[in-house]
């Protein structure tokens, strides 16, 4: 049996970080960007100082870095979205006739989405989070607060208009 080569190791980390950091792109990311970009992203970026294989939990780090880049992409998006409004001034509003708990998620900054799928979906502690997202403890559960709160509200005056 051959030895396995650097590259065939991160390979298989890669393949067994896959479908959980892809999900997690999902989760945290604009709803305008597509998770295989922010997740191809994440890993160009990282592979470009490290090997897969050299950190100790890679897992975390490259959530670490979708969720800056989905805080990133967000901001970009907020940006374009500000200057569309603008241009679209003199026409009538769109609305949307059919609010989604999508719309409702999206709402939410991408650092207090991480926390919260995290923990509500991945079952992680809030230490845990706070090491994978580079906060205190403190932090996170703070997060998941604001996160909650904010979908909350947004439920809340969903309902108001109904």
């Amino acid at each position: 049996m051959a030895a396995m080569t650097d590259r065939d190791e991160e390979s298989r980390i890669f393949a067994e970080l896959y479908p959980a950091l892809r999900r997690f792109a999902a989760v945290v990311g604009p709803i305008e960007c597509d998770p295989d970009d922010l997740l191809q992203e994440a890993v160009a970026r990282t592979l470009r100082h490290h090997h897969l294989d050299e950190l100790d939990h890679p897992g975390a780090y490259l959530r670490r870095a979708i969720a800056h880049l989905a805080s990133n992409e967000r901001r970009s998006f907020a940006t374009r979205r500000r200057a569309l409004t603008r241009l679209a001034a003199g026409r009538a509003p769109a609305t949307d006739n059919y609010p989604s708990d999508l719309h409702d998620l999206s709402s939410v900054p991408p650092a207090e989405r991480a926390v919260l799928y995290l923990s509500d979906v991945e079952g992680y502690r809030f230490g845990e989070i706070a090491d994978t997202l580079g906060c205190s403890e403190a932090a996170a559960r703070k997060r998941a607060m604001r996160g909650r709160r904010r979908i909350a509200d947004a439920l809340t005056e969903e309902v108001r208009h109904v």
